[in-house]
């Protein structure tokens, strides 16, 4: 349709997974589950209901009849009533037992956490498999000496592939953190309106072990181990803050690399994938803008803004729920996701293919060499025998003087300089200032890291590897 607003992510952006997990056919199908577990749970402990009941739910349960929930929702203004009106049309036997004791929260929010599992698990795909392409990438270019940066100013070198050690550590802080929220996930269980559990201990007839059970039941039947010891209506809001808290350090950790690579891309020494016929502007038909980068580090900002959406809404429920946490997290859950998975789907994407042009990384070392290898030199010719004060304001002197050259555009001749200063006869400039010689244990440091960081986080989740996503325009 072209005349109402339909999502970016789902037309551009995000990938066919993620989109699914947070669809209503998803949504819906997962609530049946949950009334299926509920019967079949409260049956096992001694309820009234029929073996024939839960036949009835089971057969219908992926039969969904949307048109008849959408009446009963403009009727009852009412979406979890809705359903249950629309399963029960179809399921007469097992009408008068469905949804029993429970309240609306059980299948939302058991929905929502078996949602945050399975985004989770799909985050953590991705982000396994990009940072196995940045670890191709910095193994194969560990020794190839760089010009490194502190702000965004020419410092000393280092390696192509120690700078890429330096993404792959943040994601693997961010992997870190992702399997520490899927493992301390719970599920909310069947804890009834106010958290008490009073309407299915009232079912039970004051039976605290069987209500516990029940909880116990439906949790190991939606493959949850635990639940949440204690809840309001709903799980704590806290859970989604942690989690949009979680995506917003994946966000921040791409947006860094992004912007790292559109400044390298400025300087001509790295450049994300381009189209053999991708246009770059409709004006400067020569330009080649690293559009991927820059959504990148958009979707990003919208990412990190969305986590303190979250934030504000935990620390506002008051007491035992209140409704204003529902219509904000209807959105800002799913497009953090979405917009992540997108993220990461560009993170791949410029990850697996980025050109590399190590002529002009070359040339970029050459102009700094000079510069960065006089405390070297400085050092050769003390220990030839010079005085260390008078060699300093010499190099002092003859650095100025290049530098203005430069700036008149010409070429760096600060070793010439240095050649033709008696000062430094006993030097062996050549030998001395090699780009290897300054780039310290870069490329000792990016094997050590790959070794014992990288490749052991990815041989544990071996099973994961293999995902190929391709960008979307």
């Amino acid at each position: 349709m072209n005349d109402s607003y339909t999502s970016p992510f789902a037309e551009r952006y995000s990938t066919p997974e993620m989109l699914r997990l947070f669809s209503n056919d998803f949504k819906f199908r997962t609530w049946r589950k949950l009334w299926i577990a509920l019967a079949e749970a409260q049956k096992a402990l001694g309820l009234d209901i029929s073996a024939a009941q839960i036949r009835e739910l089971r057969a219908r349960a992926d039969d969904i009849n949307y048109g008849a929930a959408r009446k009963h929702e403009e009727r009852l203004r009412h979406d979890v009533m809705a359903h249950i009106h629309a399963y029960g049309d179809q399921c007469p036997k097992a009408r008068p037992i469905l949804h029993l004791g429970a309240t609306s929260a059980y299948v939302v929010d058991n929905t929502d956490l078996i949602v945050l599992r399975s985004g989770y698990q799909l985050i953590e795909r991705e982000m396994t498999n990009v940072i196995a392409k940045l670890a191709e990438f910095a193994e194969e270019h560990a020794a190839t000496p760089t010009v490194a940066f502190t702000h965004f100013q020419p410092a000393q070198f280092t390696t192509v592939g120690k700078r890429a050690t330096l993404w792959i550590q943040e994601l693997l802080l961010d992997l870190d953190e992702i399997e520490h929220r899927q493992k301390s996930l719970k599920f909310l269980g069947a804890k009834g309106t106010t958290g008490t559990q009073a309407s299915f201990l009232a079912l039970f007839n004051g039976d605290h072990r069987k209500v516990r059970e029940l909880d116990r039941r439906v949790a190991q039947a939606m493959g949850f181990p635990e639940t949440y010891a204690v809840s309001g209506q709903t799980y704590s809001r806290k859970v989604d803050a942690q989690a949009l808290a979680t995506l917003a350090g994946v966000a921040a950790s791409s947006h860094k690399f992004a912007n790292d690579l559109r400044l390298l891309q400025h300087l001509g020494e790295v450049q994300e994938p381009f189209g053999a016929e991708q246009v770059g502007s409709s004006a400067m038909a020569y330009k080649r803008n690293p559009m991927k980068c820059e959504r990148m580090t958009s979707l990003a900002r919208l990412v990190m803004s969305l986590s303190t959406n979250a934030a504000f809404t935990a620390a506002s429920q008051w007491f035992e729920r209140t409704l204003d946490d529902s219509a904000g997290k209807r959105i800002a859950v799913p497009e953090a996701f979405l917009a992540t998975d997108a993220i990461l789907t560009l993170y791949f994407d410029v990850a697996s293919k980025p050109a590399v042009f190590p002529e002009v990384i070359a040339r970029n070392v050459r102009r700094e060499l000079p510069f960065i290898a006089t405390e070297n030199i400085l050092m050769a010719a003390v220990k030839a025998g010079g005085d260390r004060q008078t060699l300093h304001e010499a190099i002092r002197k003859h650095s100025q003087a290049a530098a203005d050259r430069i700036k008149g555009g010409e070429e760096n001749d600060l070793f010439k300089r240095l050649e033709n200063d008696g000062l430094f006869k006993a030097v062996k400039i050549g030998e001395v200032a090699r780009p290897e010689n300054f780039t310290g244990r870069s490329s000792e440091q990016v094997k050590e890291f790959l070794e014992s960081q990288v490749r052991p986080r990815l041989k544990q989740r071996k099973a994961l590897l293999g995902w190929d996503a391709s960008a979307k325009v």
